[in-house]
């Protein structure tokens, strides 16, 4: 007998998925912003909108790491040692992605 894929062919719960997406993007927006409401005199290179590239990027590499965590969260419910791994693997995952996401919106103003 066959087995299947189990992980697969659960059904996508949009509600959850969404409070996880929109949890990652709010806590990275809230994260740049601090960093980026203390610049007093930015560089006139920079332009007059030279914070609008950071803010939408990071809350967008926020948004991912949450869609991450809904996905991962489906091998906690498998018990045992899996539950660990994944909220580890998904914790790592969000930083590492936090932190591509503010290199790639900061690149060419505060991150040189």
């Amino acid at each position: 007998m066959a087995q299947g894929n189990h992980l697969m062919s659960r059904p996508i719960n949009s509600v959850s998925l969404t409070k996880r997406m929109l949890l990652g993007g709010g806590i990275a927006f809230l994260l740049i912003g601090f960093f980026l409401f203390q610049v007093k005199n930015p560089n006139p290179e920079w332009g007059s909108l030279w914070m609008v590239r950071p803010m939408i990027i990071v809350p967008l590499a926020g948004s991912v790491g949450g869609l991450v965590f809904y996905f991962l969260d489906y091998v906690s419910y498998q018990g045992g040692w899996r539950k660990p791994v994944a909220y580890a693997a998904s914790f790592i995952i969000y930083i590492f992605g936090l932190w591509i996401g503010t290199v790639l919106g900061l690149v060419g103003t505060l991150w040189d």
